[in-house]
């Protein structure tokens, strides 16, 4: 997560972590479909607006770092090295992805989004989401020598890497084993 400079942007982001807390603990303690937005409001002592301001929707409160994990895939296109191809620096940032979300901490969040609807709805729309700005990011790269179905169908290939590697026993061999796939298909499409 990018660190806030100004106290203004410090503050915002105090606010929205506490909220996130406060959610979290909710949500494991009682169950996600058990606790409303006024619950969390009450619990981490901000306004249902306040909320609102910090995240769109109930879902959202599960998902905290989405926008951090779009800005990263983005990133690891757009700011990769000079002479660092595209697959392994996608690789390596997904891996790190899939290793925050695969620490024991996090394996009660993920039974809870397994186990709801609503959460799998809404980690698919992010998916989705995050696939469509990784394509762009990757058919804006100077070097891109594929066409936009090709970057569509690699950002897809790259972003779906999380759910299936986070599900696997083994998540690393996974990243690895889709990743493999990934520069395969990458390769085909450079020829």
């Amino acid at each position: 997560m990018t660190v806030p400079t100004g106290r203004r942007e410090r503050k915002k982001a105090a606010t929205r972590q506490k909220i996130a807390d406060a959610a979290r603990r909710l949500f494991l303690d009682r169950g996600y479909d058990a606790v409303g937005i006024r619950d969390v409001a009450a619990e981490a002592d901000v306004a249902v607006t306040t909320l609102f301001a910090h995240f769109a929707a109930k879902e959202a409160l599960v998902f905290e770092h989405d926008e951090d994990f779009e800005r990263r895939l983005t990133r690891a296109v757009a700011e990769r090295a000079p002479d660092e191809p595209l697959i392994p620096a996608l690789r390596r940032e997904m891996l790190a992805m899939v290793r925050h979300c695969a620490a024991d901490d996090a394996a009660p969040i993920w039974r809870m989004v397994d186990g709801s609807p609503d959460l799998q709805e809404y980690e698919q729309a992010m998916r989705l989401r995050h696939a469509r700005s990784l394509a762009a990011a990757i058919a804006a790269d100077a070097d891109r020598p594929a066409t936009d179905t090709a970057c569509q169908a690699i950002a897809r290939f790259v972003v779906d890497t999380h759910s299936l590697a986070r599900a696997a026993a083994d998540p690393d061999a996974a990243v690895d084993e889709v990743f493999r796939m990934v520069e395969a298909a990458w390769a085909a499409v450079r020829r």
